[in-house]
This record gives structure tokens, sequence and C-alpha cells, in this order.
């Protein structure tokens, strides 16, 4: 089983709001998933972001895979750093 770790679409027209869960990769984009691990309201200004790290740690030390934009998210909150140097450490 391929886990994702990806974006899964909330809010209601022209207003998207995201939550940030751990899905199968074959599961459909708003189906079924694990777990939720953080939201992204990319409407508000700036983009109001919340994650639980230590989910998100254990999730990628599993080999979970994120999507583009969850990494691009993740590398900003320094998550993707820390994961690494993590890696890096064993």
């Amino acid at each position: 089983m391929a886990v994702k770790i990806r974006l899964k679409r909330m809010g209601s027209k022209k207003k998207p709001f995201y939550r940030i869960v751990v899905a199968d990769s074959r599961s459909p984009r708003d189906g079924r998933f694990i777990e939720t691990v953080g939201t992204y309201n990319p409407v508000a200004d700036p983009a109001q972001i919340t994650l639980k790290e230590e989910n998100i740690m254990e999730w990628l030390s599993k080999g979970a895979q994120p999507s583009d934009t969850v990494r691009n998210i993740l590398s900003r909150e320094g998550i993707m750093k820390k994961f690494h140097e993590a890696k890096q450490a064993k």
C-alpha cells in the first residue's frame, strides 16, 4: 500500500479550505483517508497553516510520500529540513 500525504479539498465554491491528510494513493482526492495531520487555508492573508509535526515526521519515517504542494508547505514550515537532518543522524 503506497501512502501519500496530500490535500483534501473542503470549503465552498470559490472559498477553498484544505485538510492535509495521510491517505492510500489509490483512494480519491476527497475520499477515504487514514489520518488528518493539518490544515491549509489559502484564502487568508497570509495563508494559515496548522500542522501536527510529530505525526507528519512519523508518517514520513514510515515511507509516506508528500504530494508536490504538501512538500512545498512542509518545506516552508521547516519540517522537511528536520526530517532530512534526523534521517542523516541515523
